[in-house]
């Protein structure tokens, strides 16, 4: 069977209390667990977030030589592993390795206390890892299988966070992943053959003198959606090329946090510290032309720099943060959906648009 939902992302750091801390006192995450040398793990430093269905992990390295320490270094501070549940870990395992997935381990049984079954690691694009978890995560949620974790106190009441607006209980509605050039239909083919995640829309857009491919695959259920973009190498380098080179190499772009109410999110959000990207007036003056049935929304989109886009089944409204890592390796998407289903030329030439309009704007 085919993974059914991402159970975390885990991101390695140079600075697990800098990265925690804005996850926390800024995001609305909070924390749930911990892992270091207190419950047995020597060479990592671990703590879990949650807030409402999503779950990240955040891992600093405690040596120079291990493999969190090797990877930060090569990609800065980024996603290394997106867990998947599974219905049979075991057969997940067996049709991703058949269908070319790099094996880092193999099935066996979880640490975790109360997270029952099987647990496995196999290779996704670039240097990134997928963790196969049972779908069952016991009471405490899934946790990361192969270390010892202490729980804490606000684990219960993690779910209740509000801290995102009113009645914001975030859920992971994308991750949007760069690829080098010429690696984009092999890497849909590889997700479609490994994990059951097929086609299901794909676009080119053209921003000026720069180009960029993305196909959308997804699981049956929408549980899991990936967009997958590589640069045009016959244009211009742009923001995807900047990625590749200061992540060295494909990765994890930003996590988009669906919210019902993105207005109010953004409202509170930036009363939290959370810097996002400023979109021109002009923008706004077009809009209502652009996308239909917004006009009275207009003064409160332009006053928030919220971005929208329509297709056929309704409308959704969506804004960007700025990265708050050093290297620039990964940012976040909060994104309302009215209705609409899509990853249209819209959303994808907004979201290439807003980072040019930074970079351009960082640059005078």
């Amino acid at each position: 069977m085919p993974p059914s939902a991402i159970a975390y992302a885990e991101l390695y750091v140079s600075d697990d209390r800098e990265a925690a801390g804005f996850l926390i006192d800024s995001l609305g995450f909070a924390p749930v667990a911990v892992a270091g040398p207190a419950t047995g793990t020597r060479d990592r430093r671990s703590t879990v977030l949650r807030h409402g269905s999503v779950t990240l992990v955040v891992t600093q390295a405690l040596r120079p030589d291990g493999p969190v320490a090797a990877y930060v270094e090569s990609h800065g501070d980024s996603i290394a592993d997106l867990a998947f549940t599974c219905a049979d870990v075991t057969e997940t395992f067996d049709r991703a390795v058949l269908a070319g997935a790099a094996v880092h381990h193999r099935p066996e049984p979880s640490r975790v206390r109360g997270q029952g079954g099987e647990y496995a690691v196999v290779s996704g694009f670039g240097d990134l890892r997928h963790t196969l978890l049972p779908a069952s995560g016991g009471l405490v949620g899934h946790l990361p299988p192969d270390r010892d974790w202490a729980l804490l106190p606000a684990a219960d009441t993690a779910n209740t966070a509000d801290a995102a607006g009113s009645g914001a209980r975030p859920v992971l509605d994308h991750v949007a992943v760069c690829l080098e050039a010429g690696t984009l239909r092999r890497t849909a083919a590889f997700y479609e053959a490994a994990f059951g995640m097929p086609y299901y829309s794909s676009e080119y857009i053209q921003v000026g003198e720069q180009a960029m491919d993305s196909i959308v695959v997804r699981n049956a259920d929408g549980g899991v959606t990936f967009t997958l973009i590589e640069p045009d190498d016959s244009r211009l380098p742009g923001q995807i090329d900047r990625f590749l080179a200061a992540h060295n190499g494909a990765g994890v772009q930003h996590l988009a946090f669906l919210v019902d109410d993105i207005v109010d999110s953004v409202r509170t959000l930036g009363g939290q510290g959370v810097d996002f990207l400023k979109t021109p007036a002009a923008y706004y003056d077009l809009l209502a032309r652009r996308v239909g049935g917004l006009a009275d929304r207009i003064a409160e989109l332009r006053g928030t720099s919220v971005l929208a886009d329509r297709d056929e089944w309704g409308y959704l409204l969506q804004i960007f943060t700025r990265s708050p890592y050093p290297r620039g390796t990964l940012f976040y998407e909060y994104i309302q959906r009215n209705g609409a289903r899509g990853f249209g030329s819209s959303n994808i030439k907004a979201l290439y648009e807003a980072v040019e309009r930074e970079r351009e704007v960082a640059g005078r």
